[in-house]
C-alpha cells in the first residue's frame, strides 16, 4: 500500500497520497480532515454523482448547489460567489466525465474568502487544467478506483494533498483515529477507510498503464467525434483550450430538435443492440436531499435540462474500432429514421 501511495504521489507531483476504501470515502475523509461539520456549508455543482453531496452530508454539513454550464456540463464558476455565506467552509469542484472545471476563478475565490478546495477528481484521472493535473489544484484531491474508472482497484480511492498537517489528520481519521500516544485510545471518531494491500497491488499495475489508458480514451472520443459530428439534434462533448478532457465517459445530449426524447432514443439504440446510460439525476431532484428541506425553492435549469437530455454511449477501455463504428452506425440509423429527408 505504501508503494502505491508513494508512486501515485510521485506521478501527480504532490507530497502526500493516502489510499482509501473508495471514492466516496476519499471525499468524506477530506471534508472531515478539514474539521467541516454541522452548521457549515460546502459549495458544489448541481450536476454530479450523489457521492459528492453525500460525503458532505455525512459530516453534518450542508451541500450548497450552483448550476452548471450548458457546454461543459461542469459547475458554473460565475455563480459560486453569490452562494458564499459566513457558513461556507469549502468549494467542491467536480471534473465531470473527464473535463476539468475552470479552476483559476475557484482558486481566486477560495483565497479571497479563506475557503478550502476539495477537488472531486473521481472521473478525471490524468486530465489537466493549464498543464496541471486535476486533483492537485486544491487542498485535497479525491480519486475513485471503482471498476469503471480510468484506473481501477475494483473498489478503492485516493486522497492527495501538499499539506503535512492535513495529510496527518486524514491518515489518522482513515484508520479509526488510533491515538499516536496509545493504540486503541481514540481522541476523535475515525473511520475504517483502509485499502487492502491486494487492491494496492492492482493499483500499482494499473498506474503503470495510465498513459495507455488515457490514449485509448482520447482515441475513442476522436473516433466518436468524427463519426457523429453534424447530426442535428445531438450535442457532443467539448474540450476547452486550457484543459485536456480524458473522456471518462463519452456523453451526448439528445436535443429537442432530434424529434424524440432521450428515453425513446435509448430504447431505439437498445432495440438495435446498443446499450447506454443516463446522466446523473441532479442533486436538486434527489429525494434524500429534498427530505432534508434542501433546494425546494431553488432552480437549477441547466442541470435539470442536461439531466433529462444526457446519456453515455459505450465508453469502456476495451472498446474496439469496430464496436465504435457499430455504435455510430446504429445512431445514424436512428437519426435517419427521424430525419430521413435530411439524409437523402
Amino acid at each position: 500500500m505504501k508503494e502505491f501511495e508513494e508512486k501515485f504521489a510521485a506521478r501527480f507531483g504532490v507530497k502526500h497520497a493516502i489510499t482509501t476504501s473508495n471514492g466516496t470515502a476519499s471525499l468524506h475523509l477530506s471534508i472531515a480532515a478539514l474539521n467541516i461539520g454541522k452548521g457549515m456549508e460546502v459549495i458544489l455543482p448541481a450536476h454530479t454523482m450523489m457521492s459528492s453531496a453525500a460525503a458532505i452530508v455525512y459530516t453534518g454539513a450542508t451541500p450548497v448547489l450552483v448550476d452548471v454550464e450548458r457546454d461543459s456540463w461542469n459547475m458554473d464558476v460565475s455563480q459560486i460567489e453569490k452562494k458564499i455565506t459566513k457558513k461556507t467552509k469549502a468549494i467542491m469542484p467536480v471534473h465531470i466525465y473527464g473535463l476539468p472545471v475552470d479552476m483559476d476563478p475557484v482558486i481566486k475565490l477560495a483565497k479571497q474568502y479563506d475557503l478550502a478546495i476539495v477537488e472531486d477528481a473521481a472521473e478525471s484521472t490524468g486530465a489537466t487544467y493549464k498543464n496541471k493535473l486535476t486533483g492537485t489544484l486544491g487542498d485535497f484531491g479525491c480519486f475513485s478506483f471503482y471498476a469503471n474508472k480510468i484506473i481501477t482497484t475494483g473498489e478503492g480511492g485516493m486522497v492527495l494533498t501538499n499539506s503535512d498537517k492535513l495529510a496527518a489528520h486524514a491518515r489518522l481519521l482513515k484508520d479509526m483515529a488510533h491515538s499516536p500516544k496509545q493504540r486503541f485510545l481514540h481522541e476523535e471518531i475515525g473511520f475504517n477507510y483502509r485499502m487492502t494491500n491486494m487492491q494496492a497491488a492492482l493499483g500499482l499495475a494499473q498506474l503503470e498503464e495510465l498513459d495507455l489508458y488515457l490514449e485509448t480514451k482520447i482515441w475513442m472520443a476522436k473516433m466518436y467525434n468524427k463519426l457523429l459530428s453534424g447530426l442535428e439534434g445531438i450535442t457532443l462533448p467539448i474540450e476547452k483550450s486550457w484543459a485536456k478532457n480524458v473522456y471518462w465517459m463519452y456523453g451526448i445530449l439528445i436535443e429537442d430538435s432530434f424529434g424524440i426524447s432521450r428515453s425513446k432514443f435509448m430504447q431505439e439504440l437498445l432495440d438495435r443492440g446498443v446499450d447506454s446510460r443516463t446522466f446523473f439525476v441532479p442533486m436538486n431532484s434527489q429525494p434524500a436531499l429534498l427530505k432534508m428541506g434542501l433546494y425546494s425553492k431553488e432552480k437549477y435549469p441547466v442541470a435539470d435540462e442536461i439531466g433529462m437530455k444526457g446519456l453515455y454511449i459505450p465508453s469502456g477501455l476495451a472498446i474496439t474500432k469496430v464496436q465504435i463504428e457499430k455504435v455510430c452506425e446504429v445512431i445514424i440509423e436512428v437519426h435517419k429514421k427521424f430525419h430521413g429527408k435530411k439524409h437523402k
